[in-house]
């Protein structure tokens, strides 16, 4: 009798641990899901760095990092030989970008075209997040102060350090799709504080549409379109399209850069490009970006845990 009660026991237990089993598992599941909706959950690196390819993204460089950029442009291919294909022709703008915090980054630069000089800031509003906090967007702010240096044309007349002064607004909203496919979409505003004519608008108004497609892990390919609104448009002014390729090789980010402007500052490659795709002025260039870590990452600006 003692023996078959202890059959039946071990029996017992043995069909317990089986039927309870899938109940544990289903607990564990049930807690994993309630632990993702108590956290935040934020999308990182929905660009790979600051540019697109010459307009800004939503990313900032990192809290204590300095971005030291190069942007080189050619002259347009349909110059023929005797320009050897735009080789022979250049702009450049060299800049040094710094995180103050992990939203807020600031920057200046200088471009040989009209001798400009800019700073800028750029500001996170909001960020892509899933989970605890649910955020489909992420939300950037940029301005920008641009002033050109060259010698004012017509000399004899009373001129002000103002007069060639820019300024320029954007707010950039971006999402990231999936772990290749993001995009963003831009509205900006530049204002001149000097225009050649009376009737002509201080205030130029655009809209920038861009996006990303990853090709690899260190790979990609970029486009970005700044549309003219009508009535601030510019006369003989054409729409600046660009398309950029992206290698990431350690410490730096190389792009490969085919666009119809020449110029890498916002108020002249949005509102004075003269060149077509359709017309051949296609121009050649290229972007570097070599970043260092001027801060300990460990601070207490670290970058919040993201997992997509």
């Amino acid at each position: 009798m003692r023996k078959i009660f202890q059959s039946f026991l071990f029996v017992f237990i043995g069909c317990s641990s089986l039927i309870a089993q899938p109940d544990d598992d289903l607990s564990k599941l049930l807690d994993e899901e309630m632990n993702k909706e108590e956290t935040v959950d934020y999308a990182t690196a929905t660009f790979k760095t600051t540019r697109l390819v010459n307009g800004h993204t939503n990313e900032n460089v990192a809290a204590g990092v300095m971005d030291m950029r190069l942007s080189h442009r050619f002259g347009a291919f349909n110059t023929g030989i005797k320009n050897f294909f735009g080789l022979d022709q250049a702009t450049m703008r060299v800049a040094l970008e710094y995180g103050i915090t992990n939203w807020l980054m600031v920057g200046g630069g200088r471009s040989n075209y009209e001798k400009t000089y800019d700073t800028f800031l750029k500001a996170k509003v909001l960020r892509q997040s899933k989970g605890k906090r649910r955020m489909p967007i992420s939300l950037s702010y940029f301005t920008s102060i641009q002033t050109k240096t060259i010698p004012f044309s017509d000399p004899n007349r009373t001129n002000f350090f103002t007069s060639n002064i820019f300024y320029v607004h954007q707010l950039i909203f971006a999402r990231k799709f999936s772990e290749g496919i993001s995009v963003m979409i831009a509205p900006t505003v530049v204002h001149r504080n000097l225009v050649a004519k009376v009737t002509d608008p201080h205030d130029l108004y655009s809209i920038a549409i861009g996006g990303r497609m990853k090709l690899s892990k260190r790979t990609s390919i970029n486009f970005e379109y700044f549309y003219q609104l009508p009535g601030t448009k510019p006369p003989g002014t054409t729409d600046c399209f660009s398309i950029g390729f992206d290698i990431e090789t350690g410490g730096h980010v190389f792009q490969l850069t085919f666009n119809n402007s020449p110029t890498q500052v916002e108020r002249a490659f949005i509102h004075e490009t003269r060149g077509s795709w359709k017309n051949g002025d296609i121009i050649g260039g290229f972007n570097l970006s070599r970043v260092f870590t001027l801060k300990d990452p460990r601070s207490k600006n670290k970058e919040p845990k993201a997992t997509w």
